[in-house]
């Protein structure tokens, strides 16, 4: 796997990876694209979703909607790694059986999703499972 990161302007840089979809990255400052960390939060949140949704079709359990709102704590110093996440899956849908939506978040949290296993590393991690209106 390769990336390329490109300066273009300002503190603005254009990242390639090999599949060709560009992501503009930025800093506060040019505000033209998200910054270098939130596209981690943006990472973990993309692998361990897809890793719920495909173990979920596979369980066959249909749902109408499914996001995850993911907060995070930055260390006060530099490298300002971030020591504390939460990841709330949120599903809707009708007679949701909750104990395979935590048994999904569990496979993916705890087996599968590699961005997750990269940032325990240096935080710990909480995730809530929840079934909304």
């Amino acid at each position: 796997m390769k990336v390329k990161v490109e300066w273009d302007s300002g503190l603005r840089f254009l990242a390639t990876p090999d599949s060709g979809h560009s992501v503009i990255l930025d800093s506060a400052e040019g505000d033209s694209g998200p910054r270098p960390m939130e596209t981690v939060l943006i990472a973990l949140g993309g692998c361990t979703g897809m890793d719920v949704v495909s173990i979920l079709k596979k369980m066959r359990v249909p749902f109408e909607a499914f996001w995850m709102e993911i907060e995070a704590e930055r260390a006060p110093t530099h490298p300002k790694v971030y020591t504390h996440i939460v990841v709330r899956y949120r599903f809707k849908g009708q007679d949701l059986p909750l104990d395979k939506l935590e048994r999904a978040v569990q496979l993916s949290t705890e087996k599968y999703c590699s961005v997750m296993a990269m940032l325990r590393c240096t935080a710990k991690i909480e995730t809530k499972v929840e079934i909304v209106p």
